[in-house]
């Protein structure tokens, strides 16, 4: 499924940040859970709107960033 299935960016919402369609999720927030140990049950559990595929394109969109995300190091 394409992540603009689930993933939107509107600059109207959250002042443009990436949020799961349909809700006022933001991405950052959802992975900020995960991170901080929440499971995806539990997650769903806190937000009924939210459905399993929605955590996974989080975490696609995550992994699409990471793979952009280029670092240079600055020379001292």
């Amino acid at each position: 499924m394409p992540l603009s299935e689930r993933i939107v960016v509107d600059p109207q919402l959250l002042d443009g940040k990436p949020v799961i369609r349909g809700t006022r999720l933001a991405v950052e927030f959802i992975l900020e859970l995960l991170a901080a140990g929440q499971s995806e049950n539990e997650l769903m559990r806190n937000y009924p709107g939210l459905a399993r595929e929605d955590i996974l394109a989080c975490l696609s969109y995550a992994s699409y960033l990471a793979h952009e995300y280029k670092a240079f190091p600055i020379p001292a």
